[in-house]
């Protein structure tokens, strides 16, 4: 009986150059990392591509080929003391190979407790990142690394890693299997090997007789009942920060700071999280807590320095804040219907008297003339129209109903009355 406890993928996954499905223009005949690796002389690198399309696979690969001391860490947990562990126990003249999963979650000071290793040769980094390296890596660190980009995995290589499974593990190639429909399997996984061959392994386990013809439905149903990982690129990645964001916005603390933790237990990325508060701060609370884009704004700067796992703190200090503020999307609706208004009557003259006038021309044209300047008047709310004639008097910015943004609305109340008489 099979007794193997590790998931398909990893029984399936790839040891030599040969075994590895995908990546032709890399590791194909003619591909440059190919020569690269036979070559046994092997640059410090970052493979740049989406999810399950073989980075930490070639790592391994290149490490058994090359037959050199290996390391791993994830960057998710990973810090500059783990970093530092492993280049002490780099051996002299021994080239080590350190393998960094998700290297773009590295901080700047983690970044660079590599560099010095890097530089003398001590280690060879070799770093996967789903993130464009240009932007996530520091310039430092990324010159001295060669990048490969892989491609997403075509419909004839997940048809061929499905094929080796069924013919090559010891689980499955005595069984009759048929794959009578494979659209929901490509679906499902969005083109990760890994995720394929573990929901392929699921479907498997799930319907146990001989003969089995795997249906799309088969799959689907599978997957409602047994896949419930956070996936940061799959449906639930959308489905997690909806509820985080709706949780604030509806002002439950509680909530949001569950989400979070869902995200930050599935290895979210630390700055996508940050990003959605700093915008929600803006959109969805505004003018009625102007310190709230403060504070969001500080959230992104701190844990873009910092990382996991401290950042957990500060995200959970701004996304708690956040959410017990008070809320207005009042200027949110106001640049949209402002938006909406300028398609609809292109490009209106600007009114003379706010126009800008360096020359003397245009002062003769009577640019900027009866302009007046709003600290002269009382609650700096000048006498005068702003908007071009044709939608004069037109409102777009209504306050919210909170006890800031009430105040505005008092005062532009008394404005519109004063030059609109109502």
């Amino acid at each position: 009986m099979f007794q193997n406890t590790f998931p398909l993928a990893e029984r399936m996954r790839p040891t030599t150059l040969d075994q590895l499905i995908g990546q032709e223009h890399l590791v194909g005949e003619k591909g440059i990392l190919r020569k690269v690796i036979l070559s046994g002389q092997i640059p410090s690198m970052i493979f740049w591509g989406p999810p399950g399309v073989g980075k930490t696979t070639m790592a391994n690969i290149i490490a058994n080929t090359l037959k050199v001391p290996f390391e791993t860490l994830s960057a998710v947990s990973a810090g500059v003391k783990d970093v530092r562990e492993v280049i002490q126990k780099a051996r002299p003249g021994i080239r080590t190979v350190l393998f960094i999963d998700e290297i773009h979650r590295f901080n700047k000071s983690q970044q660079d407790a590599l560099l010095g290793a890097v530089e003398k040769g001590k280690i060879t980094l070799i770093g996967a990142t789903t993130e464009n390296p240009s932007f996530e890596i520091n310039s430092a660190l990324l010159s001295r690394c060669q990048v490969y980009t892989l491609k997403a995995l075509e419909v004839k290589d997940l048809e061929n890693l499905l094929a080796n499974a069924m013919k090559a593990d010891e689980k499955l190639k005595d069984r009759k299997i048929k794959l009578k429909e494979k659209a929901a399997l490509f679906r499902l996984s969005g083109g990760d090997a890994r995720k394929l061959l573990n929901l392929f392994e699921l479907v498997t386990d799930q319907y146990p007789d001989d003969p089995l013809e795997i249906t799309d439905e088969m799959v689907t149903s599978t997957a409602q009942q047994r896949i419930s990982i956070y996936d940061k690129s799959g449906e639930q990645h959308y489905d997690i920060i909806s509820a985080f964001i709706k949780s604030i916005r509806g002002s439950d603390p509680n909530a949001a700071v569950y989400y979070l933790a869902r995200m930050i237990e599935g290895g979210e990325d630390v700055k996508f999280i940050a990003r959605r508060m700093l915008i929600l701060a803006s959109e969805d609370i505004g003018n009625a807590n102007p310190n709230a884009l403060l504070l969001a704004t500080s959230t992104f700067q701190a844990v873009t320095m910092i990382g996991y796992p401290e950042s957990r703190i500060i995200l959970s200090q701004c996304a708690t804040y956040l959410a017990c503020s008070a809320k207005s999307n009042a200027s949110y609706e106001a640049i949209n219907s402002a938006i909406s208004l300028v398609n609809q009557t292109g490009d209106l003259s600007v009114p003379l008297a706010i126009r800008n006038a360096p020359t003397k021309l245009m002062k003769d044209l009577n640019y900027g003339k009866d302009y007046q300047y709003a600290h002269s008047h009382k609650g700096n709310f000048a006498e005068m129209e702003f908007l071009p004639e044709e939608i004069k008097g037109t409102k777009l910015y209504d306050p919210g109903k909170n006890a800031r943004e009430e105040e505005m609305r008092k005062q532009l109340r008394a404005l519109w009355k004063e030059k609109y008489g109502y």
